[in-house]
């Protein structure tokens, strides 16, 4: 027979002699079982005939519960109830009433032996562990009993959650081997687990960072040497209620005590100071049993409970590397695998991307997928396939929080001075090598911590800064979000910290560009603390310096006033650049490509309108106005529409009004018609 078998056949056995002495207390005895103890002896048992080292679920759970003899009986008359359709006739028959066919705790003090009062007390094992609840509106002993569903269950042998449990809990996420790094952090989470399973309190396993998949699958994995099994609560499907969040914590306490299972609690989904809800974590994690882990960004108070902290960090370049190659070894066959090598596309995906195993996976099969109609895609395809799913990866994260910009321009739409030309193709080279330099040569061998980029964009408005990012973005092949500081900066203590983090964190994939416009109204000089008020803003300087020195991909920052950013900020700065005012040669260029090729022109000389010392973007509104100029001036006439040098001077002279800027008096100007 099996355990199973065995199980049920001592749990009957079990309910027959509560059957029997519920009998002979209404005067109906059957014959006696041959085991059935006197009195005075209630603790004996049924012969158990299973597996030696696996006790039957009922002797399991009474001896783990504590629960005494007759706390044993009053459970067993509960779930008789459930499981033996004798029972309501005779709970009928004891109560001389046809209607009541429940037990309650008057019959079993009068029926069962050994009885005593408190084993109804809130604080006795049959309340405090949910294994019998009592009815409401009548007499506590003539209140009705009845045996949790979750415990009737668990006694025949049947293994599974508590209902409630069950609609907020999900299983860990599927996971493959762990990267050898990980491998060795969740040995050591199991190896402090398990020196501390004496106490009657593990403390809490704290893992930090940015991965939530890459922390469940450590924490299973620790959970998988341990024994346990693993268990995900997301930190929003908590209740607010303190009676709700109670409940909680006792069917949890529960499920710990009747199987080997451990809990992570999801913590991604809001920040650590954010009130009342880091408030029920931390009595969550107050009152739980059993072995705890507590997944975050970053650490989070637990109160007056023990926690340990392990950093979890995302797989390191050469982890990713074989990620990348396992993930289109699943899905390619092997001599389309090796294609890509000699391209280097999966160098070029490590130096660029910072994913874990989950990401890679998932934009492994989002850049195949529209490539699988093709019988022998070429590798030049994989590849873009590839980093275009890569790219997409904070997509969703950024969109919330930044607006995403259009690349279009490249180097031939930007004009700028040769000197400034080279070194934004430094900075591409920076970035198209940082794997190589940072960790295959050593200059970062702690990690990618300072491996990012972050770069200054000075000088006046108009210049070409937000072209320069956005030649940046599509040479490199990324996303370029602007962040709108309106929505960043804010009054309140602390708040401008939390955005600035999403923000950052968002991007640290290595996916996106950021591009702060106007950063001197953020990053600006720490000043003399007068009043709490300047002691904050410097806080926020501070913090920025910190985030910009450790942010893995490329920021970059504009701004007209490089005068009035804070110097330790500068310093920590990568490529600081200069955006001087266009000069004739360059204005030449600008007016050269100011009109669309299919836009009528007439008698238009870059070189005259070159005299007008305006920058790139003054030069674009000046050839947009005089086009509607020209299309108005068509329209009255009845004539066709062609944009002559009257039309763009008249717009010239609006924006310079704008600008509050005098139109230049030049003779080669004047009377151009």
């Amino acid at each position: 027979m099996s355990w199973e078998q065995h199980n049920r056949a001592f749990l009957s056995a079990c309910l027959q002699r509560v059957r029997h002495l519920l009998e002979r207390h209404v005067e109906a005895p059957a014959p006696a079982p041959s085991f059935l103890p006197q009195d005075e002896d209630v603790e004996d048992w049924p012969e158990w005939k299973g597996e030696p080292e696996r006790p039957p679920a009922l002797r399991a759970l009474c001896e783990t519960l504590g629960l005494s003899a007759f706390e044993r009986d009053v459970l067993l008359l509960c779930a008789g109830l459930e499981l033996d359709a004798r029972f309501p006739a005779l709970f009928a028959r004891a109560h001389a009433d046809a209607q009541r066919t429940w037990p309650t705790f008057s019959l079993a003090l009068a029926a069962l032996p050994g009885s005593h009062w408190d084993a109804l007390a809130p604080q006795g094992p049959l309340r405090r562990w949910g294994l019998v609840s009592v009815g409401t509106g009548i007499a506590l002993a003539y209140a009705p009993l009845k045996a949790d569903e979750r415990i009737w269950q668990f006694l025949l042998g049947i293994d599974g959650l508590d209902e409630h449990l069950d609609r907020l809990l999900q299983p860990p996420p599927e996971a493959g081997p762990l990267v050898a790094s990980h491998e060795q952090l969740a040995r050591q989470v199991a190896a402090t687990c398990a020196s501390a399973s004496a106490d009657a309190r593990p403390p809490i396993v704290q893992l930090c960072g940015r991965s939530r998949h890459d922390q469940s699958a450590v924490a299973a994995r620790a959970c998988e040497l341990l024994g346990l099994e693993l268990h995900c609560l997301p930190a929003e499907n908590l209740p607010g209620e303190p009676e709700a969040l109670e409940r909680l914590a006792r069917l949890w306490s529960r499920e710990t005590v009747l199987a080997p299972r451990a809990l992570l609690l999801d913590c991604h989904e809001f920040e650590t100071g954010e009130g009342a809800r880091s408030l029920t974590v931390q009595r969550l994690a107050g009152s739980l049993q059993g072995l705890l882990f507590l997944a975050s960004p970053e650490r989070r108070p637990t109160g007056a409970r023990l926690s340990v902290l392990h950093d979890v960090p995302l797989p390191r370049p050469e982890e990713q590397r074989a990620l990348w190659v396992d993930a289109l070894g699943q899905r390619l066959d092997a001599e389309a695998a090796r294609a890509l090598e000699p391209e280097g596309a999966i160098d070029a995906l490590v130096n660029q991307f910072d994913l874990d195993g989950a990401a890679i996976r998932s934009a492994t099969l989002q850049g195949l997928g529209h490539l699988l109609l093709e019988e022998q895609p070429r590798p030049e395809q994989l590849a873009n396939a590839l980093w275009t799913s890569a790219r997409s990866a904070s997509r969703h994260r950024l969109e919330a929080l930044a607006q995403r910009l259009e690349v279009r321009a490249d180097w031939e739409d930007l004009m700028l001075p040769d000197s400034q030309r080279q070194h934004l193709g430094e900075l591409e080279l920076h970035l198209r090598h940082r794997a190589l330099v940072h960790h295959t040569w050593g200059f970062s061998p702690a990690g990618w911590r300072g491996t990012g980029t972050s770069v200054l964009f000075s000088g006046p408005s108009g210049t070409g800064k937000t072209m320069a990012a956005e030649v940046l973005a599509r040479r490199l092949g990324l996303e370029l979000y602007r962040v709108d500081l309106s929505g960043v900066v804010s009054k309140y203590i602390g708040e401008t910290e939390k955005n600035l983090r999403r923000v950052f964190d968002a991007a640290e994939s290595g996916g996106a560009v950021l591009l702060f416009d106007e950063a001197d109204a953020l990053f600006g000089k720490r000043g003399e603390v007068k009043d709490s008020h300047d002691r904050y803003a410097n806080l926020e300087v501070s913090y920025l310096l910190q985030r910009m020195e450790s942010f893995h991909g490329l920021a970059i920052l504009t701004t007209n006033r490089r005068s009035a950013l804070d110097q330790a900020f500068l310093r920590r700065l990568r490529f600081i650049l200069d955006f001087p005012m266009p000069g004739p040669r360059q204005r030449r260029a600008l007016w050269e490509r100011a009109f669309p090729p299919g836009t009528p022109t007439q008698g238009l000389e870059p070189a005259r309108l070159a005299l007008l010392e305006v920058s790139g973007a003054v030069i674009r509104g000046i050839a947009l106005h005089a086009a509607f100029l020209a299309a108005g001036e068509a329209r009255e006439d009845k004539a066709e529409a062609t944009v002559r040098p009257r039309h763009v001077l008249a717009a010239a002279r609006r924006e310079l009004e704008k600008l509050q800027l005098p139109f230049p008096s030049h003779p080669e100007l004047e009377g151009w018609e």
